[in-house]
């Protein structure tokens, strides 16, 4: 019988992949049955709809509550399914809304935990706080920073746990989850597989499928019928086939791209030499891998296409008739300014450890990045142990898990 109840606090796929999963991996063997695991979803433009299905397979959980039945749950505490809570137990904040956490934990009576990975909010709410990175303390008011412990980031816990074990000319390709991602990423990655092979057949290549996506639903992005950027801009296409047990893209110079569904891709990821990817917990999990990668921040969408996904009021906007589109270039020229580094090694080193490549780039361009990559396998070696260098701790969840039983045990951290 359950002792105490953690009830966790998340919303988009990026957190409960690379955040939640990995928590409750670790409170699930710190405490077993002993404790009741249940996750509840706020809403989250980002999310796909698979979260909830996720978070039910996932060990360790034993309940979850969809996002839509979210706002009854915030404001009167009523869950759909209608829950019991156990006396003792913790809010863990792991995605979302940090406020949302502090107002169930002031419902229930339960000590609140924070993770933190780029800001510390309400640190003086928060019974205790768990920050990613040292330099998140500056953030920390003196009087509440006995409340919080130095982690490591959980983006890069469990992945660093798969040994890398490189063949050169393995390439992965990680065009994203997401609907405007994968219309230019998909394509875009075929294309500089198809150029690569044509330069050396003897490169392979896999492609870890989100789990957010089906097969048949990431197949669209292949097609030109379903993906008209294809056609227009003269990008590779491709079948989706099985051929024994597994699935590939077939592209019509014969090149077969893997497709895996296993998750997380840990294990195929690591015998990859290099990958293209897009920016996101991806960057931070092939960090953590050693796996060498080339960034991709890609706008051959009209910015018009692009704005319409937009979130929030630049969205809205963007999608008034007449002046919307004046509005999504403006915008749209003023965010590209302002980019920083977008891949989390370059974000933690400071500077640029892997390329980011942002714009209309052409394919043709990364196929040549990618020969002198594999012609100086000493260049992926040395690119492999600065990423080995910059991710930090390694632990992160065990920490987050044992603060959590710390608060568990006596109401506070020490």
């Amino acid at each position: 019988m359950p002792t105490a109840d953690v009830l966790i606090l998340t919303n988009g796929p990026g957190e409960v992949a690379t955040w939640v999963r990995p928590v409750v991996a670790q409170l699930h063997t710190l405490w077993g049955s002993a404790l009741r695991i249940s996750v509840v979803l706020s809403p989250c433009p980002h999310s796909t709809g698979a979260e909830t299905h996720i978070l039910q397979q996932m060990p360790g959980v034993a309940r979850v509550q969809a996002a839509k039945d979210f706002w009854p749950f915030l404001l009167w505490g009523r869950t759909a399914q209608g829950w019991d809570w156990l006396p003792r137990g913790v809010v863990l904040f792991l995605g979302g809304d940090p406020f949302y956490s502090l107002v169930c934990g002031r419902r229930l009576g339960y000590a609140t935990l924070a993770y933190a990975e780029v800001q510390v909010r309400w640190p003086g709410w928060f019974t205790a706080l768990a920050l990613a990175k040292k330099h998140l303390l500056n953030q920390v008011p003196q009087p509440y920073r006995s409340r919080a412990k130095v982690v490591g980031d959980l983006m890069v816990a469990a992945a660093a746990e798969a040994t890398p074990t490189p063949r050169l000319g393995h390439l992965g390709l990680l065009p994203g989850s997401k609907p405007n991602k994968l219309t230019q990423g998909v394509p875009f990655c075929l294309t500089v597989a198809a150029g690569l092979f044509e330069r050396d057949p003897d490169v392979t290549f896999v492609l870890p499928v989100a789990p957010t996506l089906t097969l048949q639903t990431l197949a669209r992005y292949a097609d030109p019928q379903h993906n008209p950027i294809i056609s227009r801009l003269g990008w590779q296409s491709a079948t989706l086939a099985q051929i024994g047990q597994d699935h590939y893209f077939v592209l019509k110079n014969g090149l077969r791209v893997r497709l895996v569904q296993a998750f997380p891709a840990y294990e195929c990821l690591r015998e990859c030499c290099a990958c293209i990817t897009t920016v996101g917990a991806n960057t931070a999990e092939l960090c953590a891998l050693g796996v060498p990668m080339i960034v991709l921040v890609l706008t051959h969408q009209t910015v018009g296409e692009v704005a319409r996904a937009w979130d929030g009021i630049p969205g809205i906007l963007a999608n008034l008739p007449g002046l919307g589109q004046a509005f999504a270039t403006a915008y749209g020229g003023w965010m590209r300014q302002r980019l920083g580094l977008l891949a989390w090694p370059n974000i933690w080193a400071g500077r640029r450890i892997v390329p980011e490549l942002v714009g209309a780039i052409a394919p043709q361009a990364v196929v040549e990045m990618l020969c002198q990559w594999l012609t100086q396998p000493e260049t992926l070696a040395q690119m492999r142990q600065e990423l080995l260098q910059v991710r930090g701790p390694l632990t992160a969840d065990r920490a987050v898990a044992a603060m959590v039983g710390e608060l568990l045990t006596n109401g506070r951290i020490e």
